[in-house]
């Protein structure tokens, strides 16, 4: 049980602190779809909320979708021990991503070409729905956008395939969603002064950092923790109050 609830905060977190990389990558996007909008909805933030939490959530859809996906892949490794297998792949993914993020990994990009099959699928029913005009618009748009390629999405995946049950995973991916939306959701509505921090190069380091430090503590954490109550149930087993007399 610790070690799901640890997937959940680690991808909440990885989610969290990989603001400046959501802002300059989806910030542009949702800065598009949001000049994709009628005037009179882009001149009143009040109006234009509705359309930007529409693709949010969409983008989480997609995001719970891809999680139960891999839940789904992953469980018969799960099934046959080979759960440590995964929480080592997941904390390699996710510190060659916090080192990307700060700019000291740049070839973690390519990792990106996985999903771009995909994308070259969707992207051309994306652009069927511009320009925006209704809620549903928005929130079936926001459903393409969360497949778009990206390397912290893929990192969060392997947080989820930890798991192993469709479910989890699925709740895992919408744990790490939740993380990014004071960024995407804040970038929709500032765009131009949040786009500005994302390019700080410091503020992206100190994520990078962040993402690096809570993939160790989510990882070796619940590790220990396991460690200390199978050590418990032996001391347990062994003591001599729970031995049948001769």
């Amino acid at each position: 049980m610790e070690a799901i609830t640890s997937s959940y905060v680690a991808a909440f977190l990885l989610g969290l602190f990989s603001t400046v990389h959501c802002i300059a990558m989806c910030g542009s996007v949702i800065g598009a779809l949001t000049l994709s909008l009628p005037a009179e909805i882009r001149e009143s933030q009040s109006k234009m909320f509705p359309y930007v939490l529409n693709y949010n959530l969409g983008r989480l859809f997609s995001y719970g979708s891809a999680g139960a996906i891999v839940g789904l892949l992953s469980s018969p490794l799960v099934e046959i021990n080979g759960h440590q297998i995964l929480r080592y792949v997941s904390l390699v993914v996710m510190i060659a991503m916090g080192l990307y993020l700060a700019g000291w990994f740049p070839k973690f990009a390519r990792m990106e070409r996985v999903g771009a099959p995909i994308w070259r699928w969707l992207q051309p029913i994306g652009q069927k729905l511009l320009p925006v005009k209704t809620r549903s618009q928005a929130l079936f748009l926001g459903i393409i956008w969360g497949w778009l390629p990206c390397g912290l999405v893929y990192s969060a995946l392997a947080v989820a395939a930890t798991v192993g049950e469709p479910v989890k995973a699925s709740l895992v991916m919408l744990a790490f969603g939740a993380g990014t939306l004071p960024a995407v959701m804040g970038a929709g509505l500032f765009t131009g002064m949040l786009s500005a921090m994302a390019r700080i190069k410091h503020l992206r380091q100190i994520a990078g950092v962040l993402i690096i430090a809570m993939a160790l503590v989510t990882t070796f954490w619940p590790m220990s923790m396991e460690h200390d109550v199978q050590n418990g149930e032996q001391v347990g087993l062994s003591s001599p109050h729970l031995q049948h007399p001769m």
